[in-house]
């Protein structure tokens, strides 16, 4: 957990990859730390490493991710590129012994994930931090708490049904989601759903999925007409290792129907939650409610907070461990082995 910086010391960062949430989210979310500088950026091309650099006021432009990770000036590296390059660059920052932030959507697949977790393992002493799935964060506790208090008797089925309001467009280019060269097995957000859903209820035990490319083929930046092999409409049936029995839906051709929600369904109550807010009702109440979540169980957005005080060994990484990651990543790779052999793929002993 701990490394070798102290509050009164300045912990230097370099950016592999300044992306949209990198922008957004990171680099604004380290700034607001105490003694913490942003010294490099590292992009795609040289170009787009000095682009990046001139607008959001880093100091250095480093020629590619390889070097800016062997900087010896250099103490933590955030990792914002796509999943093609989280395996990698996090092998080779830890090897150089720097403190590591990854992005969601760890690894092109679970073994990659297995190889990072292990080299996270042999450096204690450096920080390895996966960005967690945000959507349920601000009710976490809550839940976890009205589970452990009963609320829902047993647990006996769950629902997670995600849309992203979209129209098919076969016009449109080859997106980095939809290529499996960048994204690996990622299929949408199944594995960030899936991550908010293991806060709640554990694991799943196994898996059965059905899944299809909507549009067959796409053009990609080079214009290079491409095999579109990234679902982007998935059915998930799960067994949960708590007992119940999940179902996920996941679209990216669902017109105009915008939704992320959760539904657990129990023997005595049921909770939902959508659009940020959580319902609940018991069995005998005339229907779901909001539920006021406690000033003490009211979570957020602290991604940024938390990697530089486990850095500085003020805290614990709970959002998100690499342990973590390699058990999203090993559902995503079971769907995916699902969707190829038809069949029910088992994840754990039953």
């Amino acid at each position: 957990m701990t490394g070798n910086n102290t509050e009164r010391e300045a912990l230097r960062i370099g950016i592999v990859g300044a992306g949209a949430n990198t922008r957004d989210r990171h680099i604004p979310g380290l700034r607001a730390q105490a003694g913490v500088d942003i010294v490099a950026v590292a992009n795609r091309t040289p170009a787009s490493s000095q682009r990046a650099a001139a607008e959001l006021g880093i100091a250095r432009a480093a020629p590619d991710w390889r070097a800016l990770v062997a900087d010896p000036d250099i103490d933590a590296v955030v990792i914002g590129t796509w999943p093609y390059l989280h395996c990698p660059v996090t092998l080779a920052a830890l090897a150089a012994g720097k403190h590591v932030l990854c992005e969601a959507r760890m690894a092109m697949n679970a073994e990659e994930a297995q190889r990072m977790l292990a080299a996270a393992r042999a450096r204690p002493d450096r920080v390895a931090q996966l960005v967690p799935a945000p959507f349920t964060l601000g009710v976490d506790r809550c839940v976890q708490r009205l589970l452990r208090e009963g609320f829902l008797g047993r647990l006996l089925a769950i629902e997670v049904r995600v849309a992203d309001g979209h129209f098919a467009d076969p016009a449109a280019p080859l997106n980095w989601r939809q290529d499996a060269e960048y994204s690996g097995l990622n299929v949408m957000t199944l594995g960030i759903w899936y991550e908010c859903l293991m806060r709640w209820v554990g694991e799943a035990q196994g898996v059965m999925a059905l899944g299809r490319s909507c549009v067959a083929q796409r053009v990609d930046e080079h214009g290079r007409l491409r095999a579109v092999r990234v679902p982007d409409y998935l059915g998930v049936l799960a067994t949960m290792a708590c007992g119940a029995q999940a179902s996920f839906s996941v679209s990216a051709v669902s017109g105009l129907v915008r939704q992320g929600e959760i539904l657990l369904c129990g023997s005595e109550g049921t909770l939902r939650f959508a659009d940020g807010v959580l319902y609940g009702a018991r069995r005998g109440d005339d229907g779901l409610r909001p539920l006021e979540v406690r000033t003490d169980e009211a979570g957020g957005w602290r991604v940024e907070e938390e990697f530089v005080r486990a850095i500085r060994g003020l805290e614990a990484v709970s959002h998100t461990r690499f342990e973590d990651g390699l058990k999203y990543m090993q559902f995503t790779q079971a769907v995916a082995q699902s969707m190829a052999e038809r069949r029910e793929i088992a994840l754990m002993p039953g």
